[in-house]
């Protein structure tokens, strides 16, 4: 049986993934059942334990708040509220399919999901369950591709898969969707992202992963089958590793 190149992993989500394409926001049950589907079937066919972070802009992005005049740490704070709403969706998916699954907030709401306890959380990876961390990391300014390094880091994950939903399928040198000439990267190191001040994840997480050595595999979430062919290092996507790229 094919296995995982990783014991552990933070798979990472943003909330667009989750809309109706149609309209553009809101929560698409088709495309969360399908994404509950490949990591239900990758958790049991691979072995792997998956913490998932997802992210709330499909619903409500808090830079996009405070850019219309809003206060931007409670723009913030809407916004990781949010991110709980697709948390609670996609564990209604994942157990629906049979999949115990626990959603940990960093925000204390007590009546929905627990609080976020990383070694709560890794004890539920333990006994085969999959953990979804939503609300952020409980700051505002910071983005839910920070928390996903973060929690990658706490829990003791090897990677961070970070899936794109707008037809990208990892690193390019240029916007592919605007620029014909761009060229696809398969392989670079953080320090590489940051020096060429390339679209991967925010200079905050991208320099987390760095000083943390984690590496990042950028690929497209939307394709069926790629969380599986990520997780089992077949060359789809970018990676993006500790170590200068050879």
């Amino acid at each position: 049986m094919t296995r995982s190149g990783y014991h552990r992993v933070v798979l990472k989500l943003s909330g667009e993934a989750f809309a109706d394409q149609t309209i553009g926001f809101g929560i698409d049950a088709v495309v969360v059942q399908r994404i509950a589907e490949e990591v239900t079937k990758a958790r049991a066919d691979l072995g792997v334990e998956i913490a998932i972070v997802v992210g709330g802009g499909n619903i409500f992005r808090g830079l996009t708040g405070a850019t219309r005049g809003m206060d931007r740490a409670r723009a913030d704070y809407m916004g990781m509220l949010a991110t709980v709403i697709n948390a609670l969706a996609l564990q209604d998916a994942l157990e629906s399919l049979g999949q115990p699954t626990r959603v940990q907030t960093a925000i204390t709401m007590a009546q929905v999901a627990e609080p976020y306890i990383p070694l709560r959380a890794i004890r539920h990876l333990e006994k085969g369950r999959l953990v979804i961390f939503a609300a952020g990391n409980g700051n505002p300014y910071f983005t839910t591709d920070t928390t996903a390094a973060l929690r990658a880091a706490e829990i003791g994950a090897e990677a961070v898969l970070k899936g794109t939903h707008s037809g990208v399928d990892g690193v390019y040198s240029a916007d592919p969707r605007t620029n014909p000439d761009a060229v696809k990267i398969e392989k670079l190191s953080h320090f590489d992202v940051l020096a060429r001040g390339l679209q991967v994840m925010d200079s905050t997480a991208i320099t987390f992963c760095m000083d943390n050595s984690l590496p990042i595999i950028v690929f497209d979430v939307m394709q069926p089958g790629n969380i599986t062919k990520a997780l089992t290092g077949e060359q789809i996507g970018t990676l993006v590793h500790p170590k200068e790229a050879k």
